[in-house]
Order: structure tokens, then C-alpha cells, then sequence
């Protein structure tokens, strides 16, 4: 059985430009894990040629504010939205990916659980985006890449690029977590349009909110690991962390038996005003 390199192979992975052939990647990196070589300290660098995240030509990446708000209760609001978080997802495997190349001197535990969560959003991104196919739009089905979309997400990776804690703080325990909270509204607006996309997207996110549960979780467990091994107090280096970093205030409402669930103490959560 020949080995494979996990991390190299993320790298990889990370590096591939169309969507289709980086979700590939991803399952078949995840369906050999008998053959997974794990060396956490490797040093690895990407091509000099490859700007990294490898991602498709478009969306056309814009200021979070010049990207439109729809209403839900047409189809092409609700095919903006759900194109946004398609894309969401999309930026999700990338930054699972990442973490399990970038960080060096890490537990194996730490690889295998984030090419888990690359795995899960690639899984999320296709489930998407064929629901997003199913839409019409311009006399054609909708793509993705038809609607602008703003990067915040990987912004925050390539800030935290250096730095495995502030990256678990500020990428699933702050931007990830944000999901948690805004599904449940994403939910019922949707409950209000008598549409089948709009069921179809409801039961989608379902499916998200389990598993980005977990991811959220994964961070949680990672944060809290590294803080302890460097002699941090958790919960007063997050505060620190988000100043350093400008990181977005957290906003009401909360879901907070989900957060809960994630791994978020009594205490954290008193510390960012969720409760």
C-alpha cells in the first residue's frame, strides 16, 4: 500500500483552481486515509507560480458592501443567496485545506480533523450548487460564479496566516460561528416562501448547521489546546486576539444552544455577550 503524503497532498489540493477537480481531490485524499503519512514537520511551500487559494476565475470578488442584498421571495434573491453561501462553502474547503498544510508541529489528531472539514465542505459546496443549478437564470441554470461575492473569510487566513491560534480563534470560533447564528434566519425567511428551491435550501442548511456544529467544535478544541500550550488564558487572548486583528463584533441574536454544542464555555459566552 503506498503511503500518502496528507499535508502535501492538501497543499495540492488547496492549489487546484476549478471546483469540480478540487472536490475530487478532496474525496480522494479523505477515502485513503489507510494511507495517510503524517509528518508534522515537514516544510512545505506552494508553487511560486500559484497565488493561493486556487479558485476559479469567477466570482468576481467584491467589498462585502457592494455585494447586493435580494429578497428571498424571488428566485433571484434566493438564488443570490444561496450562490453566497455556496460560495461560503466553497472558501470552507479552502481554509480546512490550508490548515492541515500551513501548520507545522501540530498533534496528527489536528491534520485529521481539519481534512475532515475539508471534506464535509466540499461535500456542502456540491449539495449547493446543485440545488443552485436547479435555478434559472438568464434563460439559463444558474451557475456558480454568476453573482458577485465578497472574501472576508480567506482574508482572515491570510492575516492569521502565521499564527495557529489566532487562526482557530478569529476563523471558526469567530467568522465560522457567525453561521451558526445567522442560519436559524436564514431558515425562516425561507419558511415563509412557498417555493420548492426554498424548501430544498432549508433542508440544505440543516445539514450545514449539523456539521458546521462540528467544525466550530474542531476549533474550539484546537484553540483552547494551543492557548494551554502556550500559557494563555483563553478567554482574555480571544479579546486580545480580535483587537489585533480587527476581527467583525459579534452581532444578535445568538444561537446559543448551538454555540453550546460547539464548545463555547458559560464563561466565553458572557465574555462575547451572547448571554
Amino acid at each position: 500500500m503506498k503511503a500518502m503524503d496528507l499535508r502535501a497532498c492538501a497543499l495540492q489540493a488547496l492549489m487546484e483552481q476549478d471546483p469540480d477537480r478540487k472536490c475530487m481531490r478532496v474525496d480522494a485524499i479523505w477515502q485513503a486515509q489507510d494511507q495517510w503519512l503524517i509528518n508534522p514537520l515537514a516544510e512545505l511551500r506552494p508553487s511560486s507560480q500559484q497565488t493561493l487559494p486556487g479558485r476559479p476565475e469567477r466570482p468576481l470578488l467584491v467589498p462585502p458592501h457592494n455585494v447586493p442584498m435580494r429578497s428571498v421571495h424571488t428566485p433571484l434573491g434566493r438564488a443570490a443567496l444561496l450562490h453566497a453561501i455556496c460560495h461560503i462553502e466553497f472558501n470552507a474547503i479552502n481554509l480546512g485545506l490550508d490548515a492541515v498544510w500551513r501548520f507545522g508541529g501540530m498533534p496528527q489528531a489536528f491534520y485529521r480533523d481539519w481534512m475532515q472539514v475539508a471534506h464535509e465542505e466540499a461535500d456542502h459546496f456540491r449539495m449547493l450548487r446543485d440545488i443552485l443549478h436547479s435555478l434559472p437564470f438568464q434563460d439559463r441554470r444558474c451557475e456558480y460564479g454568476d453573482f458577485d461575492a465578497h472574501d472576508g473569510l480567506w482574508q482572515m487566513c491570510e492575516k492569521t496566516a502565521h499564527d495557529v491560534t489566532a487562526r482557530m480563534a478569529l476563523v471558526p470560533r469567530t467568522l465560522e460561528a457567525r453561521g451558526l447564528d445567522a442560519t436559524p434566519m436564514i431558515q425562516d425567511k425561507l419558511l415563509k416562501v412557498h417555493a420548492p428551491d426554498a424548501d430544498a435550501v432549508r433542508e440544505a442548511l440543516n445539514v450545514i448547521l449539523r456539521d458546521e456544529i462540528g467544525h466550530v467544535a474542531i476549533g474550539n478544541r484546537w484553540y483552547h489546546w494551543s492557548c494551554e500550550q502556550h500559557g494563555l488564558d483563553a478567554v482574555a487572548h480571544m479579546h486580545t486576539l480580535q483587537q489585533q486583528y480587527e476581527a467583525p463584533a459579534l452581532k444578535p441574536p445568538f444561537n446559543i444552544e448551538a454555540r453550546r454544542k460547539a464548545g463555547f464555555t458559560e464563561i466565553e459566552l458572557e465574555y462575547l455577550g451572547v448571554i
